[in-house]
């Protein structure tokens, strides 16, 4: 079910390389939450790549995508920060930078090459990254007693759920992750199958990655 908490993204940070016409690119692709997420890394990848010609990048921040920013760092206007944005917006991204680094190898590409060359640099960096949708989840803890655990436990294997801790003692403590379109209904299953003897208290909130 889609809805505005849910939105494309990727999986990993990733990079991805390749030579055209003696000029090397590295693309780069990070999952950032925040403006100044995006930033430090786009500083670290300069520092990282001082010696290179350009370090541009673009980034879209957000589920409403309001957030959008690019730079063609010295490259001629139009032809490396508006396409790699173009990629993003057209695989409908979102928390998303893709940084691509170029070290120059002598021979002009022209303005359809270079936008050919960080269309690709960003492209191979987001399908090495492997593009997920990400939804909200919430952490929780339920508590109840051991005359309820192995009845509850095949409720959780059923929703597909992975524990993430448990601890036995006077009660048992389940700590897991669940989609946060599913609690109202995990809850009131755990509920109804206790009798209300248990716990069922909400940690927080994150997004996860789903395989898509």
């Amino acid at each position: 079910m889609e809805n505005n908490e849910t939105f494309l993204s990727i999986y990993s940070n990733q990079s991805y390389s390749f030579i055209v016409n003696k000029s090397e690119f590295i693309g780069h692709a990070f999952y950032v939450e925040s403006v100044d997420e995006a930033e430090k890394y786009i500083s670290e990848i300069r520092d990282k790549y001082k010696d290179a010609t350009h370090n541009c990048f673009a980034y879209i921040i957000g589920v409403d995508k309001l957030i959008q920013k690019y730079s063609d760092d010295g490259e001629p206007s139009g032809t490396a920060g508006i396409p790699m944005l173009e990629v993003l917006r057209k695989k409908d991204l979102t928390n998303c930078l893709v940084i691509s680094t170029r070290y120059f190898g002598g021979i002009l590409l022209g303005a359809g090459g270079l936008v050919r060359a960080y269309t690709k640099s960003t492209v191979g960096a987001l399908e090495e990254s492997i593009i997920v949708k990400k939804e909200l989840f919430y952490n929780i803890d339920i508590i109840l007693d051991y005359v309820f655990w192995g009845k509850i436990e095949n409720i959780l294997k059923n929703f597909g759920l992975e524990i993430i801790n448990i601890e036995y003692l006077e009660q048992v403590k389940i700590n897991l992750s669940v989609k946060k379109e599913n609690f109202k209904r995990l809850k009131n299953i755990i509920t109804n199958e206790t009798s209300d003897n248990c716990i069922i208290k909400i940690n927080g909130e994150s997004y996860g990655s789903v395989f898509i």
